[in-house]
């Protein structure tokens, strides 16, 4: 068991939060018990994550999605109070990080991307929204374009939606995990043979085929699954906590 004040502080700490300028606060958004001994780990902080914390006796949950987002109401009303509620009842602190577990070099989204899809990393993105996020590397062979699509929808469980556009081998790919498709310009620039990241939008499919670049819709929730996780296991053993990892399904 160690205190939440503790656990705060190092990741706080652990993953540089005060580097980042993000769209919600960083850390601890909802206040708990002061102790934690179980710590529940998953992608977004939605009612269905918290139910199962619940379930499991958790003092804690770590997310990647939390709330109080900029640009939405301040006000704790409808689902938003139900979710508040949730956690106020049941004591579970809520333990958010947003850019930071995206860019972290070990314990990310985007490390641990890599790693599950035999990506060695050699740099990072230098221009735009997503420097210092984004990544490119090369794979270890090159593999065509359904081969490198196969691979990707088996290790991330689901299938990505492909945009041809690049050459018939991909060897250097770059990648940003969630809502990060405006990073294919960068990634033409650079000369990537294929980009990946979780959504696309209508003008991505344009911009790859005139590009000449392949590109890959993961999938939000796919590509941000292994971060959390990761980083809640660090923190198991770290502190001899004991730390489930919840899925809960979202196609998108």
């Amino acid at each position: 068991m160690v205190s939440l004040s503790e656990v705060v502080a190092y990741l706080d700490s652990h993953l540089e939060v005060e580097q980042f300028s993000d769209y919600c606060p960083n850390g601890l958004q909802i206040e708990g018990r002061g102790e934690i001994r179980r710590i529940v780990s998953g992608v977004t902080a939605c009612y269905a994550l918290l139910e199962r914390a619940v379930e499991l006796d958790a003092d804690a949950i770590l997310v990647h999605h939390g709330y109080f987002w900029k640009g939405e109401s301040s006000c704790i009303t409808g689902l938003r109070r139900r979710r508040v509620a949730a956690l106020l009842a049941a004591d579970i602190s809520l333990l958010t990080y947003h850019l930071p577990l995206d860019a972290h070099p070990l314990h990310g989204n985007n490390a641990q991307l890599a790693v599950r899809l035999g990506l060695s990393t050699t740099g990072r993105f230098e221009h735009g929204s997503l420097a210092g996020i984004a990544c490119h590397g090369t794979l270890e062979m090159p593999l065509d374009a359904a081969a490198f699509g196969g691979r990707i929808g088996e290790r991330l469980e689901r299938t990505p939606l492909h945009i041809a556009g690049g050459p018939a081998q991909i060897s250097r790919v770059g990648w940003c995990s969630g809502a990060a498709q405006e990073g294919i310009e960068e990634a033409a620039a650079l000369g990537l043979d294929a980009y990946i990241s979780g959504e696309i939008s209508e003008p991505t499919v344009h911009l790859a085929r005139e590009a000449g670049i392949h590109y890959f819709a993961a999938g939000h929730h796919a590509t941000e699954r292994y971060g959390v996780r990761a980083l809640g296991e660090h923190l198991a053993e770290r502190y001899e906590l004991e730390h489930i990892a919840v899925d809960i399904d979202n196609p998108v």
